[in-house]
This record gives structure tokens, sequence and C-alpha cells, in this order.
């Protein structure tokens, strides 16, 4: 019998970030997450190195399973990892739930690409197609990129580094408030 997800008081991060760690966890993340971290937010920040192929494990899901949101830098890369696309499910099914607020960061790349599967997001998933014996995971990763690319994020190209710091106070506001998703300025 599956266990009720916590509930809000009950969870034990705040924010949640989903990233692809060759394009942006020595830069953007990890910059983020220092902003986070210095507004009060607790912050989950995956440091483990992951090999290809491996199913996305226990302990990640309990971290996003017991996040109030979760932040997904959508880079050029992401859609080439198994996976974030794993990770972007689970975060997905959090949210049709009514468990989590997500907000999609659009890191260098256009929000259209990610959202009809165009550009190197189209490449990515034409890849997984080739290479899955399971067509129905390829598909539910199409289906969670497309719902969060719908959402109101954060286009990176449009704001000026600096916002960053900006944008985590919002984050605090929205921890204090309990108003979320956090919404982009």
């Amino acid at each position: 019998m599956a266990s009720a997800a916590p509930s809000s008081s009950q969870r034990r991060y705040d924010v949640f970030l989903s990233f692809r760690g060759e394009d942006t966890r020595n830069n953007f993340t990890a910059h983020l997450y220092h902003a986070l971290c210095q507004k009060g937010i607790n912050t989950f920040i995956d440091d483990d190195k992951l090999e290809r192929g491996q199913v996305i494990s226990p302990a990640l899901v309990a971290a996003i399973e017991n996040s109030m949101s979760s932040i997904v830098v959508l880079s050029k890369n992401y859609a080439s990892s198994r996976w974030c696309l794993q990770e972007l499910v689970k975060i997905v099914e959090c949210m049709k739930s009514g468990r989590q607020r997500v907000l999609p960061i659009f890191y260098h790349v256009d929000p259209s690409d990610v959202r009809i599967h165009r550009g190197i997001f189209g490449e990515a998933l034409a890849k997984h197609e080739e290479n899955s014996e399971n067509m129905e995971r390829v598909q539910s990763w199409n289906d969670a990129l497309t719902q969060v690319a719908n959402l109101s994020g954060w286009d990176s190209r449009n704001k000026q580094m600096k916002k960053l710091k900006a944008y985590s106070s919002t984050c605090l506001i929205w921890k204090r408030c309990l108003i979320l998703p956090l919404k982009p300025f």
C-alpha cells in the first residue's frame, strides 16, 4: 500500500533543483542554489555523479516527493539525460496531484523548442526513441517536457544574471506566504 504524501508542513525541502549537471552545475545552478540557501530556503541539490542508464534512485524520488516546489533548469543537454527526464516525470506527477509547484527556468534555450520538441530537444528525444525498448517511458518524457514548458517560467535569454538575486528574494517571499509557484519577474 502506498504511503500518503507528506503535507506541506511536513516537507523536508522547500525547493528541489532539477538540472543537467554538465550544463549548469558549476555556474547557473550553483549560483541559484547558494542564493536560495542564503535566503533560508531549504533546497535539495543532487551532488552525485550519475551513471548513464541508471534508474532514478529511491532517495532522489523521496527528495522530490518531500519538496514543496521544484525548479527545473532546462538547458541544452537536459533532454539528452534519461535521469533528468525521469526526474521530470516524477516532478510533473507531484505537480498534477497538487503536492508541488513547479517553476521552469529556460537556461539559454527557447521555451518553444522545449514545448514542441524542436531543435536540440527534438533531436534528443528522437535519439531516446531510437535507443529505447520502452516507448511508454519515452512518451512520458515527451509529455512531461511539454507540460513543464507550458508553465509560466523564467527565460534566461531575456534576463540579466544579476536578477538572480532578485529571483531568490522572490523565492523567500513565496516561502513565507506559501504562495507557490514562484512568479517570474
